[in-house]
C-alpha cells in the first residue's frame, strides 16, 4: 500500500503540463525528478527492511550449540558444503524445512544446518545470566574434563546447553548439585503395599572455563586436579575441594623456588547423590625437617555444604594467619559457619563471642 501511494504521487507529478507560451521544455521540472528519487528510495528501503540483504525475511536469531557444524547448500542426502559455523556463533534464521534451518552468518554466508545444533535467544540469555551471576564465585577445586562435555543451563542430561568444551579442557569447579539420572522407562510391578524404587541421583558440578563460560557438567566427566603429594592420603574417600592455605619455605627443595604449599581439603564418601557436599576436612602441612606432608588437622562427621571460603586475619600476638570458613548444617537443619585458623602446624577453631566449641579438633600425624 505504501509503495502504491508513493507511485501515485510520483505519476501525478509526472503528468505533462502545458508549457508557457513562447517557451519549450525538453526536461522534466526539478520537483518531478526529486519525487521520482523519493519513490525509488522508498521502494528499496521497504524491500530491504522486510527481506534482508538476500531477499529472505529473518524469522528469529539463534546460536550454534555444537563445537562446529556444517552449512550445506540443500536439504538432501547429497549436498555441497558451503561453510562452517562455530560454537556460540550468532546466526539469522531465514527458513525452516523438516529438521533443518536455513541461516545466515554475520559475514553473509547462507546455508542449511540441523535444528539440533541451534538454540534460541532465550537459552542464550539464560547462559549469559548464569555466567554473570557466578562470575566472582570462589573456586572450590580445579578440574580437567575427561571427554567432550556440554555446559548445561541447569543440572540434568536432558537440559538445554549452549557451549561445548573439549576433552582435556581445564575448568574451575564452583558448586555441586544432584539431579535425577534419566534412564530408560521400565515397567516394574510392585506388590501391594510395596515401596516405589527411589530415583537414582547423580552429581553435577557448576564449572567455569578459561573464557569465563559457565555451566553445569556431569561430575563423572571431570577429574578434580588434586596434587599428587596429598592425593595419596585419600584412604578410599573422594576429594571434593582443595585450597592452598599458605606456603612455607624449605631450603632443601630442588630448584630456585623453595616455597611449598600447605593444603586444606574437603572429602566425602565415594558415592553420588549424597545429601551433603562433604563430610570431612583435612589440613596438610609441610614438615620442613622431615621434608614431607603431614595431616595437621582432621575433622569428620560433618554435614558440609560448599562453598568453603579463605581469607586472612590478624590475631595480635600470632600475627596475620590463614583463615578458612566451613559451612555445616546442624541436626536442627540450620546452616552455620565454622571458622578455623592455621598457625603452622596447628589448626584451631576461631569462636565467635558466646560460641561454644561443639567439636574438639582432631589432630593426627602422618
Amino acid at each position: 500500500m505504501k509503495a502504491e501511494l508513493f507511485l501515485r504521487m510520483g505519476f501525478a507529478e509526472l503528468t505533462p503540463q502545458k508549457p508557457s507560451l513562447g517557451k519549450t521544455s525538453k526536461t522534466p521540472p526539478r520537483p518531478v525528478c526529486r519525487a521520482l528519487v523519493c519513490v525509488l528510495s522508498a521502494l528499496c528501503s521497504f524491500g530491504f527492511s522486510a527481506c534482508g540483504r538476500s531477499g529472505h525475511r529473518v524469522l528469529e536469531v539463534n546460536y550454534v550449540s555444537a563445537a562446529q557444524a556444517t552449512l550445506r547448500d540443500q536439504v538432501a542426502t547429497i549436498y555441497n558444503r558451503v561453510g562452517t559455523v562455530k560454537n556460540g556463533e550468532r546466526v539469522d534464521v531465514l527458513d525452516h524445512e523438516k529438521r533443518f534451518a536455513r541461516v545466515r552468518t554475520s559475514g553473509g554466508l547462507e546455508g542449511w544446518i540441523e535444528d539440533r545444533y541451534l538454540v534460541n535467544q532465550q537459552i542464550y540469555d539464560q547462559v549469559q545470566k548464569l555466567a554473570q551471576a557466578n562470575r566472582n564465585d570462589p573456586v572450590q577445586a580445579p578440574g580437567i574434563l575427561r571427554n567432550d562435555t556440554n555446559l548445561h543451563v541447569t543440572p540434568g542430561r536432558e537440559t538445554e546447553h549452549l557451549y561445548q568444551l573439549s576433552a582435556g579442557a581445564k575448568v574451575s569447579l564452583l558448586e555441586r548439585a544432584t539431579a535425577e539420572r534419566q534412564t530408560a522407562t521400565v515397567s516394574v510391578e510392585t506388590r501391594p503395599g510395596g515401596k516405589t524404587p527411589a530415583p537414582v541421583l547423580e552429581d553435577w558440578w557448576l564449572a567455569r572455563d578459561a573464557q569465563d563460560q559457565v555451566g553445569w557438567v556431569l561430575a563423572r566427566m571431570v577429574d578434580i586436579d588434586i596434587p599428587l603429594d596429598v592425593a595419596q592420603y585419600a584412604e578410599g574417600q573422594r576429594f571434593v575441594a582443595v585450597f592452598v592455605l599458605d606456603q612455607v619455605r624449605d631450603e632443601s627443595k630442588e630448584g630456585a623456588d623453595k616455597r611449598v604449599p600447605q593444603y586444606l581439603c574437603a572429602l566425602t564418601e565415594p558415592h553420588e547423590g549424597l545429601p551433603f557436599d562433604f563430610d570431612q576436612i583435612r589440613v596438610f602441612t609441610w614438615n620442613v625437617r622431615k621434608h614431607r606432608y603431614e595431616t595437621a588437622y582432621h575433622e569428620h562427621g560433618l554435614n558440609g555444604e560448599l562453598p568453603i571460603t579463605l581469607t586472612t586475619e590478624n590475631f595480635e600476638k600470632e600475627g596475620r594467619l590463614p583463615v578458612f570458613v566451613v559451612r555445616v548444617r546442624g541436626n536442627d537443619g540450620n546452616l552455620v559457619e565454622r571458622k578455623y585458623k592455621l598457625n603452622t602446624p596447628i589448626v584451631r577453631r576461631v569462636l565467635e563471642p558466646g560460641e561454644a566449641n561443639s567439636a574438639a579438633p582432631r589432630r593426627r600425624r602422618r
